[in-house]
């Protein structure tokens, strides 16, 4: 086999539609657009979301609620699932992220006082529980706040 032998399989190479040249064709007189109307003329498109008129279905559903543009997704993590760090480990959000406790190294992060730890740790998120700085204090831990 060499290459003056190859050739692209049989259908795999399909002629264009020729639309306009006759009816002879079978794609002259209106060039498979139907008779008349907005989509036959030239330019003829419809924006999304056009019913032809009619009232579109995101103007009939009736809108409810309230959505704040300056919410801030915080991710929040338990103390207990922290026992699995080695001692005297600095835990940031990276370290986090790559033990898959937060899905993005660059979220809010807040330790919450779920559970106990007996592993003393230092912590460096952006905020933390009540409960959860008295029971990492106590496991002989500290807690850093990073802005």
């Amino acid at each position: 086999m060499d290459l003056s032998t190859l050739k692209a399989p049989d259908g795999s190479r399909k002629k264009r539609k020729r639309v306009g040249r006759g009816n002879g064709s079978g794609h002259g007189g209106t060039a498979c657009k139907g008779a008349k109307g907005q989509k036959a003329r030239s330019g003829g498109k419809v924006r999304r979301g056009f019913e032809g008129g009619q009232m579109p279905l995101a103007r009939r559903l009736p809108k409810r609620g309230f959505r704040n543009i300056f919410r801030q997704e915080v991710a929040e993590v338990s103390i207990e699932s922290l026992n699995r760090f080695d001692e005297n480990t600095v835990v940031d959000a990276e370290k986090l992220c790559n033990a898959g406790l937060i899905k993005h190294f660059d979220d809010i992060v807040k330790v919450l006082a779920n559970g106990d730890i007996n592993v003393p740790l230092t912590i460096k998120v952006n905020k933390i529980s009540k409960g959860a700085r008295a029971k990492i204090e106590a496991a002989g831990g500290s807690f850093v706040e990073v802005e």
